[in-house]
């Protein structure tokens, strides 16, 4: 199920509600080379790793927000073929919620990113390397988003201990495993399983993290969602290059999380306080 023009077909829109994630093969490989450059950057900027430090391969690296670091890959989000697909899967007045970039390191066990029951969130992935299935390529369970779905509840209060349920280590789990080229890009809902094995100490990766905007009556969900990103230390959700580069249409999907993220500033404070460092992710 993939498709190069970033316009999603009814079919595929139907695959990704019934399995949770879709694929796009060389989506992106006529700008790869300029946000490959610019990933460097950015975290060149920051001291090369998590925290301002080097990265030295030990544990994961990551920053947030990522792309609003930069102006260029802030303008990811007024790509036409990205806008296609979350207008399409999550309507046009969507949010974007964040970003995160990361230097990987070795595996990542399964896992999903939420656990939404009615609101859809989405994450759009970019791998900056190439990988495989045993050198860290992404992996997905396929219908493990679905809440209220006997096999998709099961998972989630079982793969976490797959080998004493299974007896089976979590590279053995039954998975779609997407072999990326730098320019691919992979969507998946935050509740779909996913993990990956095999990787190296410095795999390269970015995410663009997107949800269906919030009805007035679910503010209180959204402002505990942001609350959620004091742990990475920010006192705001975006970064400035995202929002000072920001055109009328980017506005639209920045506008309901900077009307209600002024809370945040008071909680990272409180996390700096409790934290030694910024979250991991």
């Amino acid at each position: 199920m993939t498709d190069t023009s970033g316009t999603l077909a009814d079919q595929q829109a139907a695959f990704f509600d019934r399995f949770g994630y879709l694929s796009f093969p060389g989506l992106l490989s006529d700008r790869i080379e300029r946000i490959i450059e610019e990933f460097e950057a950015v975290w060149s900027g920051h001291g090369g790793g998590h925290h301002g430090k080097p990265h030295e391969g030990a544990a994961r690296s990551c920053l947030v927000p990522f792309i609003d670091q930069s102006e260029y890959l802030s303008s990811l989000l007024d790509d036409p073929r990205i806008l296609g697909i979350a207008a399409r899967l999550l309507r046009e007045d969507f949010n974007y919620m964040g970003s995160d970039g990361n230097y990987y390191v070795g595996d990542t066990p399964w896992h999903s990113d939420g656990w939404h029951t009615d609101l859809l969130h989405v994450k759009i992935a970019f791998y900056l390397d190439p990988l495989t299935r045993d050198t860290g390529a992404l992996r997905v369970i396929p219908g493990s988003h679905l809440p209220g779905d006997r096999f998709a509840d099961r998972l989630q209060s079982d793969i976490s201990q797959c080998q004493q349920n299974w007896g089976l280590n979590g590279d053995a789990i039954p998975a779609v495993a997407f072999e990326t080229e730098p320019g691919d890009v992979v969507c998946f809902n935050h509740n779909t399983k996913h993990a990956a094995f095999g990787g190296s100490q410095t795999r390269r990766m970015f995410t663009i993290n997107l949800s269906q905007k919030y009805p007035d009556d679910r503010l209180d969900d959204l402002r505990t969602y942001i609350g959620g990103f004091a742990r990475f230390w920010v006192d705001r959700c975006y970064g400035e290059a995202m929002m000072c580069t920001a055109t009328p249409e980017r506005q639209r999907h920045l506008r309901q999380i900077m009307e209600n993220d002024g809370h945040l500033a008071e909680l990272t404070r409180k996390a700096r306080e409790a934290m030694p460092e910024p979250s991991r992710g």
